[in-house]
């Protein structure tokens, strides 16, 4: 039987569009990641976290996030969460840590992560995720926008402002290592260039305003550093001369000129390593 031409450009039009993936049923695991083209929501079978209790030196954010989760979890009122601040102080680490904690409580939390770039489809995925009775924790990690960047528009909308706005069932957080998602200079020159200088900038800034809940993460110092390789010591079982582990844990942060939870990671990654320990 010959084939239609019409019927052969749906066929291609359907394989250059194929339609959204059915939503899951939300019960195979914690985790799931969102994918376009086409629209789907991935299970992550083992997320990648550290325990809450290993995070040193970010007692006030990790309670005030974990309060604010728990809230969230057990159908409270919450707020939409910013951590912003330095490089590799666990900003991530505590929102997958804080979800595994509300999960240990026997608490309905799903946590979902949205890519910078898929941001623009940001509404379709709380369309799919408002038509559940499940609750929601949407992690957008690592995010900054550009001067001719518009993706920023998408997420203000649904954070506050738009029609349809944010689902009941759904909490958005996300990290920065920029307080206002943008670069310094980036909002210096809007100000410069400007017809209207402050509501050039207001409009640029307007996004992390939105969110209700800041915190913020700075470089740790020394003994905090310390502090981190000798928690992940304890909760591995790693004995160790201290002033050894103090010798060699100056020295690899010396070599890497940071100090961060990342770099201590790092270290203690070689260290259990040289000593045949298996993380």
């Amino acid at each position: 039987m010959t084939t239609k031409p019409l019927d052969r450009i749906a066929d291609a039009l359907d394989r250059l569009t194929p339609p959204p993936a059915p939503a899951p049923s939300f019960t195979e695991a914690e985790a799931y990641v969102w994918h376009t083209a086409p629209d789907r929501l991935d299970p992550v079978r083992r997320v990648n976290r550290v325990p809450l209790d290993q995070l040193v030196g970010i007692d006030r954010s990790r309670d005030t996030l974990l309060a604010n989760t728990l809230q969230f979890a057990r159908g409270h009122a919450a707020n939409n969460a910013l951590l912003w601040g330095a490089r590799g102080m666990g900003k991530s680490s505590l929102v997958k840590a804080v979800h595994a904690e509300a999960v240990a409580r026997g608490l309905p939390l799903v946590l979902v992560e949205i890519s910078r770039d898929d941001l623009d489809s940001v509404g379709r995925l709380l369309a799919l995720l408002g038509e559940s009775d499940r609750r929601f924790l949407l992690f957008a990690d690592d995010l900054s926008f550009s001067h001719d960047d518009a993706q920023y528009k998408s997420l203000k909308a649904v954070l506050d402002g738009g029609l349809a706005g944010r689902p009941p069932n759904v909490v958005l957080y996300a990290t920065s290592n920029r307080r206002h998602l943008m670069p310094r200079d980036m909002i210096d020159n809007e100000r410069a260039s400007a017809i209207h200088p402050g509501e050039a900038v207001e409009e640029k800034v307007s996004l992390s305003d939105r969110f209700g809940l800041w915190l913020g993460f700075h470089p740790c110092g020394q003994d905090e550093f310390l502090a981190m390789i000798d928690g992940y010591c304890g909760a591995y079982g790693l004995s160790i001369d201290p002033e050894t582990l103090r010798a060699e844990a100056i020295e690899w942060q010396a070599t890497r000129g940071a100090r961060s939870g990342r770099v201590a990671w790092q270290f203690f990654t070689d260290l259990a390593g040289r000593h045949g320990l298996a993380l």
